[in-house]
């Protein structure tokens, strides 16, 4: 079976680099914003949902940077393949969602939400000075951050 994902590369006025901090059944995972495909749905309108649902904000899907070309296993669900499809994005707003300055830094009412839901998320900017691939967890998002890096650094 396939799971599509569409992710989000947004670099914002200062030379940063937005990333999602997650906890998913009981999994640390740092990442591109964005999610699944759902069907019926265009990659480039499941990446403006994502967006609004994840971060309640209006984004313009920009240049396709990158989509899977190799086989990669799930990491939730060995019986699924993932194909990842990656875009830049941008801010048509300010942003409303909370910012985080460290990793994985959660307050309560989010650790609550996870005790009922078993997931839970936070973003949070990276200097593009120190953002790498080192700085995101799945295989697919460290292969885009070292295109990114190199292509725009």
């Amino acid at each position: 079976m396939f799971n599509i994902r569409v992710y989000g590369i947004m670099i914002n006025e200062k030379q940063q680099v937005l990333v999602s901090d997650e906890i998913i059944r009981g999994k640390y995972i740092t990442k591109f914003p964005g999610g699944g495909l759902e069907p019926g749905e265009g990659t480039r309108d499941c990446l403006k949902r994502e967006f609004k649902e994840e971060m309640y904000l209006d984004i313009e899907v920009g240049e396709h940077i990158y989509t899977t070309d190799y086989y990669q296993v799930s990491a939730f669900n060995s019986a699924h393949q993932i194909i990842s499809i990656y875009y830049y994005a941008k801010a048509l707003e300010a942003i409303k969602a909370p910012l985080r300055v460290n990793a994985f830094d959660f307050d309560e009412a989010q650790m609550k939400v996870y005790e009922k839901e078993l997931e839970i998320e936070t973003f949070r900017f990276i200097d593009w000075d120190v953002f790498n691939s080192e700085c995101v967890t799945l295989p697919i998002d460290k292969l885009v951050a070292d295109l990114v890096k190199s292509k725009d650094g």
